[in-house]
């Protein structure tokens, strides 16, 4: 059974950082490109960043490129997101999903991220 189990949300004021974790199961991780997406209350599902599964390069939505950084360990079978400078407009539940083919993709249950004073 394939599980992506996201942890590391919560609250925290503007201008701090948290670091998200993304654990997998039930499908060999390594071969994966892992992505991090996250939906703010009645917004679509964005992307906010990704890296391949060999860990060789990364890519991010403009928004949050030079704050956030992915990273991935595959002896872990996990994936990080580090968010630096946060801010109110990065409140979103934040989503991992794994991606091999258009059959062989998952997303997780998501975590809540939320940035306020």
């Amino acid at each position: 059974q394939v599980q992506l189990v996201e942890s590391g949300g919560g609250l925290v004021q503007p201008g701090g950082s948290l670091r998200l974790s993304c654990t997998a199961s039930g499908y060999t991780f390594s071969n994966y490109a892992m992505s991090w997406y996250r939906q703010a209350p009645g917004k679509e599902r964005e992307f906010v960043a990704s890296i391949p599964s060999t860990g060789s390069s990364t890519d991010y939505a403009a928004s949050v490129k030079g704050r956030f950084t992915i990273s991935r360990d595959n002896a872990k079978k996990t994936v990080y997101l580090q968010m630096n400078s946060l801010k109110p407009e990065d409140t979103a539940v934040y989503y991992c999903y794994a991606y091999f083919s258009r059959i062989f993709n998952y997303w997780g249950q998501g975590t809540q991220v939320t940035v306020s004073s």
